[in-house]
Formats: C-alpha cells, structure tokens, sequence
C-alpha cells in the first residue's frame, strides 16, 4: 500500500501565508513595546521608589500605570501565543485590517489584566488603611501575601491555566470557532484570563514587595517567562511556592523582607517639608 501524506487543507484569503518578515516584525513590535513598557516603569519607580499600597493614587491613574506593568511583565511571555495567533489572522487578513485586528487581540489581554488591576487596587487600599491603623500589622500581611501566593502556587487552578499557557495551541483551535463580532479582542481578553489565573499569586507578592519595586517586578516577570515557556516550568511553579512558604515564615521576623509595608519616615517628610519652606523665604534660591 503506497504512502499516503496527509496536509492540511490550504488557507484561504488575501494572507494566504503570513510572510517571515512580517512574522519577525511582530516579535520585533511586541519586544519593543515591552521594552517601552519597562523604561516608563522604571522612570515612575524613580519618583515613586518602591511604592507602597496604592502610593497615595486614585484609582484611574493606578490603572494606567497597573497596564503599563503588566505590559512590561506579561508581553514577554505572551508574545510565542500572540504571534501564533498573528499567523492565524494572516491567512484570511491583510495590511491595515491585520494590524487591527493584532491590536484588538493584545488589547483583549491587557483587559484582563485591568481588571485584575481592579482588585489589585482594593487590595492596596486595604493594606493602606490597616497599616495606618497598626504600623505592625505590616509584618503579618506581608506573610499573609506570601503565604498566599504559595498556596495558588501549588493549587489547582495554577496548574490548569499554566497547562493552557504552555500548550495554547487547543485553545486557538477553539478560538477559530469563535463568532466574528471582536473575534480578536474577544480570544485576546480570554487568554489573558487564563493568564491571571495562572499568574495572580505572583503578583500579589508585589503587596510586602512593593508595587514599583522593579526588581521584584524583573524576577517576577523572568519566573513567569520561563514558567510558561521553558521544559520544567511546572516544577519551578513548585519551586517558586516552596520559596513563598519559607518568606511567609520568615516575614514576621525580618522586616528588610516587606519594602512595601514599610511606613514612610517621619523624619524624611520633615526634612522635605522644611526644604519646600525654605525655597519659599524671600531672598533664597535654588542653586
């Protein structure tokens, strides 16, 4: 009996094959718009330091500045599922109807991340209210946090939406059955649910770490990538929760491990409040 091989049915439309240069310009766009996203965290963590709760803001511009984190964090590990799903729009779109369509679904991914952001922000504005309560509540809420993560490290819902984050491909099969109406920022935004389910944890330590604390953000963001990406990510998953065990045991005890739920000292905001009166006495400058 001869041979007999199977190919899949030929793609139709005006993007019969995404080119690849235009598949290398989407890793291209995605790395510079996280890289973009960085630079602007980085420059706020500047004003900010290390951040704690929600750093005095309302809650639009924390948004704003919560999905320019997420960008910087989570479009390194997202980028393998958006460019697979940028080859899926190739086949039946083309030039500027494309682009649109790419836009919509990182846009979809991203609001699944704002409204995590939602609560994100309730969580800070909570903390900042007990902590003004109870200065040493700090030391408890930071092992809570870490405590936590390491639970949804280890539960189930971790390994389901991991399980989806590395091997997406089911889910875009799935996707493709979608109906046309915000196809893409639909398949965008239910990605980037499992997303949050898989990564929420990881992001609640940012509550003892500080929300601007870009080293905290850099480590979060590479265990993440290779969580999703890399052979042994599942055990690292594990890995990563044994570590949130050991600071949640440790965090009551060591302060120099809760940056974000340290009150400000007094001293410094009286220093800057005698700084700011002296630059306002007549015949004093600036120099």
């Amino acid at each position: 009996m001869p041979h007999v091989r199977l190919a899949p049915p030929a793609p139709t439309g005006p993007g019969v094959l995404l080119p690849r240069r235009e598949l290398a310009f989407a890793w291209i766009l995605l790395t510079l718009l996280a890289a973009l996203a960085w630079a602007v965290t980085v420059a706020q963590s500047r004003e900010t330091g290390s951040g704690s709760g929600t750093m005095g803001m309302a809650l639009p511009p924390f948004l704003l500045l919560w999905v320019v984190m997420m960008a910087a964090m989570m479009l390194p590990s997202v980028a393998p599922v958006a460019v697979t799903w940028v080859r899926a729009i190739g086949r039946t779109s083309a030039g500027p109807v494309r682009a649109v369509r790419t836009t919509s679904f990182l846009v979809g991914y991203l609001l699944a991340w704002t409204a995590f952001g939602l609560v994100a922000y309730g969580l800070f504005a909570a903390t900042d209210r007990l902590l003004d309560g109870s200065p040493e509540a700090g030391r408890w809420i930071g092992a809570g946090a870490f405590l936590l993560a390491a639970v949804q490290q280890f539960g189930p819902l971790k390994s389901v939406c991991l399980r989806h984050c590395r091997s997406p491909m089911f889910q875009l099969l799935r996707y493709s059955r979608f109906r046309p109406w915000a196809k893409d920022l639909r398949v965008g935004a239910h990605h980037g649910t499992y997303c949050v389910g898989c990564c929420w944890g990881l992001m609640i330590v940012l509550i003892p770490l500080g929300v601007m604390n870009v080293a905290a953000m850099a480590g979060l963001s590479a265990v993440i990538f290779l969580e999703k990406l890399w052979r042994q990510g599942p055990w690292l998953a594990w890995a990563v929760g044994a570590v949130f065990l050991v600071l949640a045991v440790l965090a009551p005890f060591q302060e120099w491990l809760l940056p974000g739920l340290q009150a400000p000292d007094p001293s410094m905001d009286m220093e800057h409040m005698d700084m700011h009166h002296m630059d306002q006495l007549p015949g004093t400058a600036s120099h």
